[in-house]
């Protein structure tokens, strides 16, 4: 079996194999009122159909927006098309702001909290229940802490010089057995994304009060809750975690392995969720009462993927064809950047995904994968300490984040080099070396700069306002790039019409719609 190195050169042969990466990001934000709170309001009608807009929809709740960009195999064409995403939308946002960070701050009452509304359709309703039941069983607050996805997919050329001449479903294995190696490489190295771009090391008081947590925080004054050297408090058990799904032992040895699983879970009963009713006094308060009512619901830092066709659930798609990318979760929203994201972290991840598949990965049983899952954890709660230690597997040996990030980025620095000669410049390079100096200097991560805005302005609060407002401020003064505001104007008035098609399209009753869909749990 090919080493590493060999694998690079291998790959590098020919440029198209890394020139020709596809890349897609989703942001989530949550409006604001200039003073700060939580936005009441419902989905600005000039953004369009939530249900239906290709560029601007919600997530979890009304104010929760999501921006998403198509597939581009250019960094500054992605980063452009998501500026001018938000620049849109700042213009039908009257005077609300994005609150910059990834945890919520000054929430009031859960029931503040209105779920995000899809219209009448059965598709649409099924989309608010899904919500309902979120709310349910984790309350409202969690679900909108906010974060970025990154899509990336490897292109035809990388695939052709890594496995040579195939058929097609041989091709379609090897690729899903790539990226399987891919995200089991992912859990044992990942815990470098939320040191370096970790970005949520405090909370407001509005939150945690809302929790049970056995967490030592220490106090800046204004009601933010910090641990000093947290890196993402967003990955901890504060944030997206399912204790139910601790029991589902979901594997990632294979693309057979993960469906079983994943199947499991979705048909899985849970005692807990039962005790929430699935529909109480004729109203629905979730979709069905197993472990997860929906793949989706299946928190994972990073996930297998394929585009689904016509009606298809996520699992009936990666049966039909494979992986064909895969989605990164765990990134927190980059405060001091306007679109949450910067062309660093892009890069970065781009460096990084790369490495991780053309390193060796053995399978990976639960118990290991319990052992990689404790490093992220360390991290994400202590990751700036200079003394932590991180386990190397499940042996007694253990080594500092600084050597094994260091260890890391050797290797990083070769697929930089290849990466730039390709593309005919050093840009990949020229971020490995700002990022390097993270390594060494803790303070000037993400984590580490906002923690000390947060201690010099003494609160989450005033650093929060203080970001939005220059970020709304610098698309006031930018002109848009990709798009055009015609464009823009004409996708939203396109959503409406599409979201009402098929509001009327719709033959059955809900009730109908939703036995159909879960005909194959029964």
């Amino acid at each position: 079996m090919m080493d590493f190195s060999q694998r690079l050169q291998q790959v590098s042969a020919n440029p198209e194999a890394l020139t020709q990466i596809g890349r897609g990001l989703e942001r989530e934000a949550l409006r604001i009122t200039p003073q700060g709170e939580l936005s009441a309001e419902p989905h600005p009608a000039g953004l369009g159909s939530a249900l239906t807009n290709k560029w601007v929809t919600t997530d979890f709740a009304e104010s929760l927006l999501e921006f998403i960009t198509p597939v581009s195999q250019n960094v500054d064409h992605l980063l452009s098309q998501l500026s001018d995403i938000h620049q849109f939308t700042y213009s039908k946002l009257d005077q609300e702001t994005l609150w910059p960070m990834s945890m919520p701050c000054f929430v009031g009452r859960e029931d503040d909290i209105t779920l995000a509304q899809y219209g009448s359709s059965n598709s649409g309703r099924m989309k608010t229940l899904y919500r309902e039941g979120l709310k349910h069983r984790y309350g409202s607050v969690m679900q909108v802490i906010s974060g970025v996805h990154f899509n990336f997919s490897f292109p035809d050329a990388f695939w052709d010089q890594l496995f040579g001449e195939q058929d097609e479903l041989a091709r379609q294995d090897s690729v899903s057995d790539a990226y399987f190696a891919l995200i089991r490489n992912y859990y044992r190295f990942g815990w470098l994304i939320p040191y370096l771009f970790g970005a949520s090391p405090a909370l407001c008081s509005s939150f945690v009060d809302k929790t049970n947590t056995s967490l030592n925080f220490e106090e800046v004054g204004n009601g933010t809750y910090y641990l000093p050297n947290a890196t993402a408090l967003r990955l901890s058990d504060l944030g997206y975690t399912n204790h139910e799904q601790s029991s589902l032992k979901i594997g990632f040895n294979s693309l057979e392995q993960y469906l079983d699983g994943l199947r499991r879970a979705i048909r899985t009963p849970s005692e807990e969720f039962a005790k929430i009713g699935v529909k109480v006094d004729g109203q629905y308060r979730q979709l069905n009462d197993n472990v997860l009512q929906i793949e989706n619901e299946l928190y994972a830092p990073i996930r297998p993927k394929r585009v689904a066709k016509g009606s298809e659930k996520p699992s009936e798609a990666l049966a039909r064809g494979g992986v064909e990318y895969i989605e990164v979760r765990s990134l927190d929203v980059n405060p001091f950047s306007p679109i949450g994201i910067n062309e660093d972290q892009v890069r970065f991840l781009d460096l990084f995904l790369t490495w991780a598949v053309l390193s060796p990965s053995a399978s990976m049983d639960d118990a290991e994968l319990e052992c990689w899952r404790d490093n992220w954890n360390r991290v994400v709660l202590d990751g700036r300490n200079p003394d932590l230690q991180l386990k190397i597997g499940c042996g007694g040996e253990r080594l500092s984040v600084r050597d094994w990030s260091l260890r890391v980025f050797a290797e990083l620095d070769q697929v930089a080099e290849v990466m730039d000669a390709a593309a005919g410049n050093q840009n990949y390079q020229q971020t490995l070396s700002r990022l390097k100096n993270w390594i060494e200097d803790p303070a000037l991560t993400l984590s580490g700069r906002l923690l000390a805005e947060i201690k010099q302005q003494q609160g989450i609060g005033k650093v929060g306002r203080s970001l939005a407002d220059a970020h709304a401020n610098a698309f006031q003064q930018r002109q848009l790039t990709f798009y055009s505001q015609q464009e823009f104007e004409q996708e939203a008035e396109a959503s409406k019409e599409r979201q009402q098609q098929i509001e009327l399209g719709d033959e059955v009753s809900f009730e109908q719609f939703l036995d159909d869909y879960f005909a194959d749990l029964k």
